[in-house]
């Protein structure tokens, strides 16, 4: 039996998972380390103890700490954690909708029509700001959850038509995305390739303002639709059966998934297979109830990409590889792994 303990304020009550809650608390700390981590490599190392002085605003041996730390190195690392948490919240709504393990942004194309905008705006239109290429991945990226919800509509949408036909668009948007790089100018097409890879390099606290109110917005609403979520993984019928909206809960929380992957793609590019392994891991530690897979997910997506990025940084440094880039190479084997161990794979 899971211990619970019940939050109650005015009309409002919560039942919290103890263990969930424990475990979410000790991925944030791992997150926290790694931030600390990640913070402190570079040309110019700080050891761990001085990040944290010059975090909280203590005196430290070197007045330069805390310019490094808070004004160069920190947006980065803090970016690379809410772009893991929006992915990795993303692929768990998704899982949950569809019932089926292996989706995400990227196998239903949602990171793909990102892409294919971000690279028919770099290799089209050269002459466009470099500053409306994330605005162009987001409304790729919302176009094709339109068209994705709108295809799979047939009086009613399925888990299973979304998931195939999002694989179908998302196949036409990468093929779309490969005649674009192959018949582009060789330097517009390099600077569309370092997007595709997914790097946080040069992220600032710009970037960082402008995720945090779509990770704290969307994934606070998916967190409250949690309950409906759980019946929904359970199947249409008991879903209804339960008194739960199916498709007005499956379009909240399909807009939830859309605008946090969205969200995170145009802050970072396609940082691949995140939102595939977080939610598995986190339901490993925490069980299958959203209510405490959400938070513990979004934890172990944020502590994977800063982990991802920190490994990019230092394994041959001073060249340093984008955080996608080594993201794909721990989850293009997981993917393989996870079609190994399904059961509907022969």
């Amino acid at each position: 039996m899971r211990r619970r303990a019940a939050l109650r304020r005015g009309g409002l009550s919560l039942a919290v998972d103890l263990r969930a809650a424990a475990v979410t608390a000790a991925l944030c700390a791992a997150g926290l380390a790694g931030v600390v981590l990640h913070v402190g490599v570079g040309e110019y190392p700080i050891s761990p103890p001085d990040v944290l002085r010059a975090l909280l605003g203590l005196t430290s041996g070197e007045e330069n700490y805390a310019f490094i730390v808070n004004a160069l190195r920190l947006p980065r690392a803090l970016v690379a954690f809410l772009v893991g948490a929006a992915l990795a919240l993303s692929g768990a709504i998704l899982q949950g909708l569809t019932r089926n393990p292996l989706a995400a942004p990227e196998i239903l194309g949602i990171n793909a029509g990102a892409g294919l905008a971000a690279v028919t705006l770099i290799v089209a239109l050269p002459s466009v700001p470099a500053a409306l290429v994330p605005p162009a991945a987001f409304a790729g990226a919302v176009a094709v959850a339109g068209a994705l919800y709108l295809v799979a509509w047939r009086g009613g949408s399925s888990p299973v038509r979304l998931v195939l036909i999002g694989v179908g668009i998302g196949a036409v948007a990468t093929a779309l995305t490969t005649i674009m790089i192959t018949y582009g100018e060789i330097e517009q097409v390099s600077q569309a390739l370092v997007w595709l890879t997914g790097s946080v390099y040069g992220r600032s606290w710009e970037e960082l303002w402008t995720l945090l109110p779509w990770l704290v917005a969307f994934g606070a609403l998916a967190l409250l639709r949690a309950r409906h979520l759980n019946a929904l993984s359970l199947g249409d019928e008991v879903a209804a059966g339960l008194g739960v909206g199916v498709e007005r809960e499956r379009g909240v929380l399909l807009l939830c998934s859309v605008a946090l992957a969205a969200a995170a793609v145009a802050t970072a590019g396609t940082v691949g297979f995140v939102g595939l392994m977080a939610p598995h891991i986190a339901r490993r530690l925490v069980g299958p109830s959203h209510g405490g897979l959400l938070p513990a997910a979004a934890a172990t997506g944020g502590t994977l990409v800063v982990v991802a990025d920190l490994a990019g940084r230092v394994a041959f440094a001073p060249l340093e590889i984008p955080c996608g880039i080594v993201t794909s190479a721990v989850g293009a084997p997981f993917f393989i792994y996870l079609l190994y161990r399904s059961k509907d794979v022969k």
